[in-house]
């Protein structure tokens, strides 16, 4: 890549229209990250220690929760360190990789959730049949697959935008290097990688998001079969933790796409939201609406408080 471009690397201006709030964005920033880290870390604990979690839906909940811990950490760090008051220069190679990364964690937990659909429609659509159809190999198996859509997602895209040339300017009026702010510093014709671009993640989501609503009508047909008002509650309450995640999750995309004319600073606070807060959210949605993972989480303070004590 160092030879077809005479740029060594990038500047990354930071989030439009936030001139004189470095230090109360690292601050907020800094403890979202914290957060984010911590709450993920507590579910990736309690499913650990707790043999009772060791199914498939925990599973996926475990793998949840390490995405939600890298896919943050892709841009903060950078982020966090030009706020405050560090270099903002980011190398070509460094900002290839940032890009490929975020697109492949994104793709990769985007097909994760539709996983997850899938576990939660065969628990409750064919419960007798639930420990045979989701067997340890087959759940390896859908994870590998994420993986590999995601790879290949990452791949096409920091291909065809880090095969043009890049000669200068090189500041990148964002806070961290995505397509749609890389692209027009491009000194050749850039038409061909936003057209792949916007089709190839356009396409995925919408994919994503049908396949979660194919799931989830399937679910909402066999709850709604369910006689009783205290098996319906339990079914539901099986689903409310991961429905919850996939609107914080899908939420700020359907608002950006939605919006007539492009806002910068709007773009941004969306991509925070979908980068940073989110991942966050999931944490708490998680601990918070799931009795087990709270009971576990029980569990380990009262075990850590009585090692302490003795």
């Amino acid at each position: 890549m160092r030879n077809q471009t005479e740029l060594n690397e990038f500047l990354l201006l930071g989030i439009p229209q936030t001139e004189g709030l470095e230090t109360v964005l690292f601050v907020i920033f800094s403890l979202i990250y914290f957060f984010t880290l911590f709450g993920n870390f507590l579910i990736l604990l309690a499913i650990y220690s707790s043999s009772t979690l060791h199914t498939p839906m925990y599973f996926f909940l475990g793998l949840l929760s390490i995405f939600d811990i890298l896919f943050p950490s892709v841009t903060c760090p950078k982020m966090l360190l030009y706020l405050s008051g560090q270099s903002r220069a980011i190398s070509y190679k460094g900002c290839a990789a940032q890009l490929f990364f975020y697109h492949l964690l994104g793709s990769t937990e985007g097909c994760l959730y539709s996983v997850m659909a899938c576990d939660r429609f065969v628990a409750i659509c064919h419960p007798l049949r639930y420990v045979l159809i989701m067997k340890p190999r087959v759940c390896v198996g859908l994870v590998i697959g994420t993986w590999l859509v995601g790879c290949l997602q990452a791949t096409t895209l920091t291909t065809f935008t880090f095969q043009l040339a890049y000669c200068g300017p090189n500041p990148v009026n964002y806070y961290f290097c995505d397509i749609p702010a890389i692209l027009p510093l491009a000194c050749t014709d850039s038409s061909l990688a936003q057209k792949v671009g916007s089709t190839n993640v356009s396409l995925l989501a919408l994919t994503l998001l049908l396949s979660i609503c194919v799931f989830y009508t399937g679910i909402g047909i066999a709850i709604l079969r369910i006689r009783s008002a205290e098996g319906r509650q339990k079914a539901f309450s099986t689903c409310s933790a991961h429905l919850t995640a996939i609107l914080c999750a899908y939420g700020p995309v359907i608002i950006i796409y939605l919006q007539p004319t492009p806002n910068p600073l709007l773009g941004a606070v969306v991509q925070i939201l979908n980068n940073l807060v989110s991942p966050m959210l999931n944490s708490l949605i998680y601990s918070l609406r799931n009795k087990e993972v709270k009971r576990s989480l029980k569990r380990v303070f009262h075990n850590v408080v009585s090692s302490i004590l003795e």
